[in-house]
């Protein structure tokens, strides 16, 4: 088992600093790190494949060829991949939902973790926050302000270079990384998957600067 699906491609890449085209050549050529495809199509790799495709990525830095460090992969037994350990406290995280508890159990866990965090319980809100002090992270709910939450997404997408996590209590897979989204999970969140989707979705970008809204 490699885990439920989290990540789009391009969030993968940059995860792993590995061009799309690369990792669509590794899944077609090795088959060893293969993920899940949602009805519409997309790639959803989970935090597992991830840590897979470090391994041979960090092989391959080290001179192995990309067939050995696939081999070397489907013969070692599982050991997780370090994590970020340190959060930079410049990091600050938007919290767009409609669900005034869930904004709040969210907020709670990452603040527990080190994060500056503002919430917003409709697009209107989000926006002013998006456009005025621009978070690093976006936590957008789909279904907020009667569903509009997937055009916050492309507005954010359009205008700004930070991660996009995507919720809802829909099967929005497909929704979320048309929009632009770089994971989604579906609600009820589970917390620590909550915290630790956004500290990969982090730990991918180089936007430490404060980001601008671009007009």
């Amino acid at each position: 088992m490699t885990g439920e699906g989290l990540y789009g491609i391009g969030a993968v890449a940059k995860m792993v600093s590995v061009a799309q085209q690369t990792l669509r050549t590794w899944e077609d050529r090795y088959g060893q790190i293969v993920p899940e495809r949602t009805p519409g199509g997309q790639r959803l790799y989970s935090r597992d494949q991830v840590d897979q495709l470090l391994f041979v990525v960090k092989a391959i830095a080290r001179g192995v060829q990309p067939a050995d460090a696939h081999r070397l992969l489907a013969e070692r037994s599982r050991q997780p991949v370090a994590t970020q350990s340190e959060l930079d406290p410049t990091f600050s995280i938007l919290i767009a939902d409609r669900d005034h508890f869930s904004a709040d159990l969210c907020e709670y866990f990452l603040r527990t973790e080190g994060y500056a965090v503002r919430t917003a319980t409709d697009v209107v809100a989000a926006r002013q926050i998006l456009e005025n002090d621009p978070p690093s992270l976006a936590a957008i709910d789909l279904l907020i302000s009667g569903g509009k939450g997937a055009e916050l997404c492309l507005l954010t997408r359009q205008h700004l270079s930070i991660p996009i996590l995507a919720t809802s209590t829909l099967e929005s897979h497909d929704a979320a990384l048309d929009a632009g989204a770089d994971a989604f999970l579906s609600k009820p969140i589970d917390p620590l998957r909550y915290v630790s989707t956004v500290r990969d979705l982090l730990g991918t970008s180089a936007y430490v600067r404060r980001p601008v809204w671009a007009q």
